[in-house]
């Protein structure tokens, strides 16, 4: 089943946002959940990952602003974007890594974050 992103919109750079990756069933609070972007004609992109223990990474070109976290009450992984960027514009999408490229769900309908300088 795949996750549902939302919490997208359009916004001036230097403003936030907070994105949502809702889950189901018993499993998800044992997950990695990672975040992932893909802009027109790129490659899909690899933004946060957090672990069942809490752990998280990010990429470098997010790094000092976005911070994921999860609720495991409520089956929902959490993206806060600070200071964003008109790079950081995307389709943002969130899914269950296993290792390397793979994902463990189907691929959701993304949520779209779209920033204006």
């Amino acid at each position: 089943v795949p996750l549902v992103e939302s919490g997208g919109g359009s916004v001036q750079a230097g403003e936030s946002l907070r994105l949502s990756c809702a889950g189901t069933g018993s499993t998800f609070s044992r997950e990695t959940i990672a975040w992932y972007r893909r802009s027109p004609g790129e490659e899909r992109e690899l933004v946060a990952a957090i672990n069942s223990d809490g752990t998280t990474n990010y990429a470098g070109s997010v790094k000092g602003r976005f911070s994921i976290s999860r609720d495991n009450a409520r089956n929902t992984v959490y993206l806060q974007m600070n200071r964003l960027k008109p790079e950081d514009t995307a389709s943002y999408f969130c899914n269950s890594p296993v290792g390397g490229n793979i994902v463990s769900r189907p691929w959701g309908r993304g949520t779209q974050v779209t920033v204006s300088s």
